[in-house]
């Protein structure tokens, strides 16, 4: 069997590992990414929205799927341009890419399984949406990497500095977004959800919690994430089972709605961002491919083929999808001053020859003249698996040092039990227990 990957992130490093267990792997990449390059049978670089330079490469393979790991190329819509691509085409694309589409999605067939929210394409609809609504997060309506998101108690003081912040984005149409999402500020704790999904069909993966903020203690600007963690029984200790399967029937939901919405089938990996409220799960966000760290955290506990399991999405046979009892934590290694002032180009050495237990996952970072440098963005995801968090997370901390650059950092709290027991503390304090 034959497979194209198009990507070269941490994520696609993990697809990529998955699909070389039992296929011959080619990559359309944008950087040289080392990981992905040492278990691929060939590969190409260039620009990802160039889906002409892809369907030549595409079409010279001849491949059995094409997996598509980032959101942009999504959000284009490459999977209308490819056969046998693994992802939502533009239309359907739309959960991730529009805001707006995505909240009257939730509207229309969601009932009370998602904050309340407004819409905003003016200055003066936005003022009046916060007075009404009270304590809001604000979202530019398009894609921002994770990045764009500001709620207030958090990086906004109070509801004026919101009001500001709607103006910003509308003003200077931040990534060309001219709407903004005006959300009613849930208190509680996140997770996320991902699936695989053939359009009638979902088989849910384990749960797992991110870290968005830039430092310890959940301190300092939103990132695209900054590590994350899994637990051995797919859940997460602050959830309960109740609350694991009324995120799975929203899932389920979203998957009825989008074909209802659209009358297309949805067919690829969904992801469910979820807030777990003294309500229940809350749905705060969907995105159409793997979570990145997230992907790193339930690959290496894949048990099913991958190939056979992609196939049996675009043939519309998806089955039950095994994954090992284990715990994950990832720990992600960034440029220092990422997300706001990342210093990159900085060279780097590796010595996988000290990770052991651990995994290694190459991001954002190039190969020249056969040396390893840094980029803007996030550099290197370090994940530990084992039978418990605990012992995972210390298999991580030790791998750390395998990287050796000093001008890189890292949460070193990821995975703490400290900072596990304060998120069981918050919930039990919600619910009044």
């Amino acid at each position: 069997m034959k497979a194209l990957l198009i990507g070269n992130g941490a994520r696609e490093h993990a697809i990529a590992e998955k699909i070389a267990e039992n296929a011959e792997l080619y990559v359309f990449m944008s950087r040289r990414n080392p990981g992905i390059i040492k278990i691929c049978k060939d590969f190409k670089i260039g620009n990802l929205l160039d889906f002409e330079k892809i369907k030549e490469f595409s079409e010279r393979i001849d491949p059995d799927y094409v997996f598509v790991g980032p959101e942009d190329p999504l959000a284009q819509g490459i999977a209308d341009s490819l056969d046998r691509a693994i992802g939502p085409n533009r239309k359907l694309a739309k959960l991730e890419s529009d805001k707006g589409f995505c909240r009257e999605l939730m509207k229309e067939n969601l009932g009370c399984g998602y904050p309340k929210f407004e819409v905003c394409s003016t200055y003066e609809e936005a003022k009046r949406a916060i007075d009404e609504i009270g304590d809001v997060a604000v979202k530019p309506a398009g894609l921002t990497a994770g990045k764009g998101v500001k709620v207030v108690g958090q990086q906004l003081k109070n509801r004026e500095e919101a009001k500001e912040y709607t103006k910003e984005i509308l003003e200077r149409e931040i990534g060309n977004i001219k709407s903004v999402v005006i959300e009613e500020k849930l208190e509680g704790e996140e997770f996320t959800m991902q699936a695989f999904t053939d359009g009638s069909h979902l088989s849910v993966m384990p749960i797992v919690q991110d870290h968005k903020y830039a430092y310890e203690g959940d301190r300092g600007p939103m990132t695209g994430g900054m590590g994350s963690y899994s637990d051995f029984n797919h859940s997460l200790p602050f959830l309960n089972p109740g609350e694991n399967e009324k995120a799975i029937e929203i899932m389920n939901e979203t998957i009825k709605a989008i074909q209802k919405k659209t009358g297309e089938k949805y067919r690829g990996i969904l992801y469910g961002g979820f807030m777990l409220t003294k309500d229940g799960p809350k749905i705060l966000e969907y995105n159409v491919r793997f979570g990145d760290p997230e992907a790193m955290n339930v690959l290496p506990l894949l048990k099913t083929d991958f190939s056979d399991l992609c196939c049996s999405i675009l043939d519309g046979s998806l089955k039950s999808v095994k994954f090992g009892s284990r715990a994950t934590v990832c720990k992600y290694l960034v440029p220092k001053g990422y997300p706001e002032n990342p210093e990159g180009n900085v060279k780097v050495n590796i010595n996988e020859n000290e990770l052991k237990k651990a995994k290694l996952y190459y991001a954002s970072v190039d190969e020249r003249d056969h040396k390893l440098y840094t980029s803007a963005s996030r550099s290197f995801g370090i994940v530990g698996i084992a039978d418990s968090i605990e012992e995972a997370e210390e298999i991580a901390e030790k791998a750390i040092s395998t990287v050796q650059c000093d001008k890189l950092f890292y949460r070193k709290d990821i995975g703490k039990r400290e900072l596990i027991e304060k998120r069981v503390e918050h919930m039990q304090e919600l619910r009044g227990l």
